[in-house]
């Protein structure tokens, strides 16, 4: 992808338009913004099915059930991550659930015994999900993100939209959301909780690389403990990885 591209300053300004129509807008309303305006073009959700997920994905099946919906299987995931995807699926009537998976050739070639993760984790993050979320998106004008102001100082000035290089954008609708705005919108709605989080995961990714956060840790730290590292590579600022909060 071409950072570089001269398609930027025409990027630059479909995003500035956007957010300026939707500026004082509610979550529902920038996500209807989202799916209807026509110069958002064509979006899709990208979901993880994880411990926040399911407010964005009852937000979006309340809009528009045949919102695609892309959910990256690393294969390498909680059995309780897919059982609660199927549990979402069906419970939201989402009419456009595609799994996206990592090409069978990359991974015989990459990671052919699945053990990359134990001593390369960017370059597993890569293989499993960043390359394959690509290639499905190519398909698209944009895709919609469960971020938020407060997941991390990188986020703090957090957009409705933004640039996503220089022709596709991604769309936050919760960026303004806090923590008790979460938790009672999944009261009232009374929408099932992914079951690790009961098992003190507040931070859901891949089995091998996500553990239980001890009371008072940082949400994410569970996450790749012990490196420097806590963003799987899916969010990109001007063409770089942004180290800071997940999707």
């Amino acid at each position: 992808m071409d950072f570089n591209s001269p398609d930027l300053p025409e990027q630059a300004e479909r995003v500035r338009a956007l957010n300026d129509r939707y500026r004082h807008h509610g979550a529902t309303s920038v996500l209807e913004g989202a799916l209807r305006d026509p110069e958002a073009g064509r979006i899709a959700l990208v979901s993880s099915f994880g411990a926040e997920s399911v407010v964005l994905l009852h937000l979006v099946s309340m809009v528009d059930p045949k919102t695609p919906v892309l959910f990256i299987d690393t294969q390498m995931l909680f059995q309780e991550t897919l059982d609660y995807q199927a549990e979402l699926a069906e419970r939201l009537h989402l009419q456009d659930l595609r799994v996206i998976r990592a090409n069978p050739l990359e991974l015989a070639k990459e990671d052919p015994d699945s053990t990359l993760h134990q001593f390369d984790t960017d370059s597993c993050c890569a293989l499993r999900k960043t390359r394959p979320l690509q290639q499905a998106l190519t398909q698209f004008d944009g895709w919609i993100t469960g971020r938020k102001r407060f997941q991390g100082s990188t986020r703090s000035a957090l957009e409705f939209f933004e640039a996503d290089g220089p022709h596709r954008i991604k769309v936050n609708p919760l960026a303004h959301w806090e923590p008790e705005d979460i938790r009672a919108y999944m009261e009232e709605n009374r929408l099932p909780r992914h079951p690790l989080v009961a098992k003190g995961y507040p931070s859901i990714g891949c089995e091998p690389c996500t553990s239980p956060v001890a009371p008072g840790e940082d949400p994410r730290a569970g996450r790749w403990r012990g490196e420097d590292k806590n963003e799987c590579g899916i969010h990109f600022v001007n063409g770089k990885m942004v180290r800071g909060g997940g999707s």
